[in-house]
């Protein structure tokens, strides 16, 4: 099954993705359809190729367009608009002025004036000219048996022309004006959509400019051959000077200076760089020339990824949107059978067509399901957009949602409240020497991946580690191997000296975490050697970020494997609101499951692969981007910097992008539920009822765009 995503042309409203999306869904073959209006997007999960997924849409009367490498599409598609609004604009102008002023001009011809004349010439060019793809679509639509937007302009257009026609040739009143401004009103209409559309799509736009298309090549002789970048493999070596762009992720491997990774993380400070670290494509080295060793290709670095996750997020829709796609999905229908009863009962009132006949079209052009197809997705592109200029990734509009009611937000400590880097600060000896002490937990630990090991194992510097084998690893207790025959376990008091610790051993301990420090223990055999604190530092920001969420009203709780003392050491120093300590994995997970249980919302906040089961089960999961490549698959929103303050941030965006779906959604329903009935009653001219249908979409788009102001 693959994941195939088309560029589609030609779609004019809602129903039209409805319309597309349920083709799709028809062949077997298909597992998965969604057709966004707003990013003119369609994800197919198929067994069928793209030029089979290509011919579904062409049957449909739509096409498919490679997609803009600058990301520009919705710039040419609005250049496209402009040409046929301002062509429609500048002939209606004069059939306006004619008809409404009542401006004779002189000479008859076939015995009908020449004013009339001109009009019905200048009103057949807009409709079939610049107007033509309504009409297009709605024969192609007919065809199949449906309808949409485009039938319903098609429809009062026609009507208004083609009555007008027959009308002037008996002597009757003419309404070529209502035709014509009603194609050019809406042309326009679309014109500004475009525009707004281009606006709302600027993230990604904006961050497909920040790469780099040229890269430094460094040869094995040491000379510079300038190479496009995607054509660098990993392993090669480019250079990279003072204020230029690193081409794709990469190691340092000569040079030291800081990097502007504001792209990625959203924070302005640099980053201190020296040789072994990581440095990311389009971020900017600001200092020193640094050689860089690529390690990723150029579809794979974080700046590639990032895109992608933000066009599948936006490509993706918000459960709200169901329910709008259902009522654009008969809404076109609906709206030709109130036309119809419309006619029918002003002409039984009136007796008189052309009476019966205003208010009918008055009632197609007016109705607008193009405003409910906007309301959610226009809102989450934007929204999406915004978080990322930050740093924040939300993968769908469904976290989106999820992120509006949030009660409890639980966090792992380590790596979301503190550095993630623990260093060795104490070494406590009861048996040997101190060197002996942490040598031997280093040769145990140097197989673990916990950053505890890591921080023994660095503590030794060059020093040789004896050989362990055997070595068996406790989740959330420690480790153990033998070394020269003893058994020699790493870890917490209970797991390492199973028959408890003296007095003098436990007070020791309790002074060390009570300053916020992490014991481990070290035995061999039953005989306690001694113990290591290791301290982690707070990052920077996260007691502005707990205070940041409780303002919010959501409860702040830390879960972590430490001991009591430590982790309370801890929370009391960032204002956490309630501890658990010395939990295990499955603990954080039961945790999270107790609180939903109680009827809470809960996000949960981790960065390790012990946290993938409680990012999962959350009802919000966020995952620190300097983490596991587990944890950042299991989080529905992604923070790639790992800072703090971006977890209330990232619940900001979500409550305000969701407030404004709602707007959007309540404004569209209301402009519908009001303005059909005033244009049945004869209330509103057909050209009003044009302009605000128009209007109509245009508002949603720029309540939406609001949101890039947060």
């Amino acid at each position: 099954m693959t994941k195939h995503t088309l560029k589609i042309q030609g779609m004019h409203c809602a129903s039209c993705a409805v319309n597309i999306e349920k083709a799709f869904k028809a062949l077997p073959e298909v597992e998965n359809a969604n057709v966004n209006y707003a990013t003119e997007e369609a994800t197919v999960e198929s067994d069928l190729d793209r030029a089979a997924l290509e011919a579904v849409v062409k049957s449909e009367g739509y096409t498919v367009k490679m997609e803009a490498k600058d990301g520009h599409e919705h710039g040419h598609e609005a250049n496209g608009s402009k040409q046929k609004a301002m062509i429609a604009v500048l002939l209606a102008l004069p059939v306006f002025i004619l008809a409404m002023f009542k401006i004779s001009l002189p000479g008859v011809l076939f015995g009908i004036s020449s004013s009339l004349m001109v009009q019905a010439a200048l009103t057949m060019v807009v409709v079939f000219w610049p107007g033509l793809g309504f009409h297009v679509t709605a024969w192609n639509q007919l065809k199949k048996g449906r309808a949409n937007m485009d039938t319903l302009i098609s429809m009062g257009t026609l009507v208004a022309t083609i009555f007008s026609s027959w009308s002037i040739t008996q002597g009757g009143k003419a309404y070529f004006e209502t035709a014509a401004v009603i194609t050019a009103l809406i042309l326009m209409g679309r014109y500004f959509e475009a525009l707004s559309k281009g606006r709302a799509s600027e993230a990604i736009r904006k961050l497909l400019e920040l790469g780099v298309k040229q890269a430094h090549l460094v040869l094995e002789d040491g000379s510079l051959r300038e190479v496009g970048v995607e054509s660098l493999v990993i392993g090669d070596v480019v250079l990279v000077r003072p204020g230029e762009k690193i081409p794709l992720d990469g190691e340092i491997q000569e040079g030291s200076s800081t990097v502007d990774e504001s792209m990625l993380t959203g924070e302005s400070v640099p980053v201190q760089k020296t040789v072994g670290a990581n440095v990311y494509g389009a971020t900017v080295n600001q200092k020193g020339p640094l050689h860089v060793k690529m390690t990723k290709l150029a579809g794979q670095s974080v700046l590639a990824q990032i895109v992608q996750l933000v066009k599948e997020a936006q490509a993706q829709k918000a459960p709200m949107q169901k329910l709008a796609d259902q009522i654009s999905g008969v809404f076109v229908p609906i709206v030709i059978g109130i036309a119809l009863v419309t006619f029918v009962v002003w002409y039984l009132i009136s007796g008189d067509l052309q009476t019966a006949l205003i208010p009918a079209v008055a009632v197609l052009v007016i109705a607008c399901p193009c405003a409910l197809g906007l309301a959610t997705p226009t809102a989450i592109l934007v929204g999406t957009g915004r978080a990322a200029k930050s740093g924040i990734f939300i993968k769908s509009g469904e976290a989106l949602e999820r992120g509006k009611v949030v009660d409890i937000v639980m966090l792992d400590k380590t790596g979301t409240i503190t550095m993630g880097k623990p260093a060795v600060t104490d070494v406590v000896v009861y048996e040997g020497s101190e060197a002996a002490l942490i040598v031997l937990a280093a040769g145990v630990e140097k197989l673990s991946e916990h950053p505890l090991a890591d921080a023994i194992v660095r503590h030794t510097g060059t020093a040789t580690l004896p050989v362990v084998k055997n070595v068996q690893s406790e989740t959330g207790k420690g480790i153990q191997g033998e070394v020269d025959g003893a058994r020699v376990r790493v870890g917490r008091a209970d797991y390492v000296i199973t028959a408890g610790l003296d007095q003098k051993a436990a007070d020791a301990a309790m002074a060390l975490q009570k300053q916020a420090k992490t014991v481990v223990f070290v035995s061999k055999g039953d005989v306690l050697l001694g113990m290591i604190a290791i301290a982690d530092p707070l990052k920077p920001g996260a007691k502005k970020a707990m205070k940041q969420l409780q303002a919010m009203g959501a409860q702040t709780v830390m879960l972590t494997g430490d001991n009591t003392q430590t982790a309370r050491a801890i929370a009391n120093a960032v204002g956490i609101d309630e501890v658990h300590a010395e939990v295990m994995p499955e603990d954080k997970l039961r945790l999270v499951k107790e609180a939903q249980a109680k009827g809470k919302r809960v996000a949960f906040v981790g960065d390790g692969i012990n946290d993938a089961p409680a990012l999962i089960q959350a009802d919000l999961g966020i995952a620190m981007g300097t983490g596991t490549d587990i944890a950042i698959e299991s989080g529905q929103i992604v923070l790639v910097g790992g800072e703090p303050t971006k977890i209330p941030e990232a619940i900001h965006i979500s409550r305000k992008t969701f407030s404004a779906i709602k707007q959007n959604l309540f404004w569209a329903f209301l402009y519908n539920v009001l303005g059909i009935p005033l244009a049945a009653l004869g209330l509103l001219n057909p050209m009003i009822a044009a302009a605000a249908m128009a209007f109509s979409s245009i508002s949603v788009l720029l309540n939406s765009l609001r949101l890039k102001r947060l």
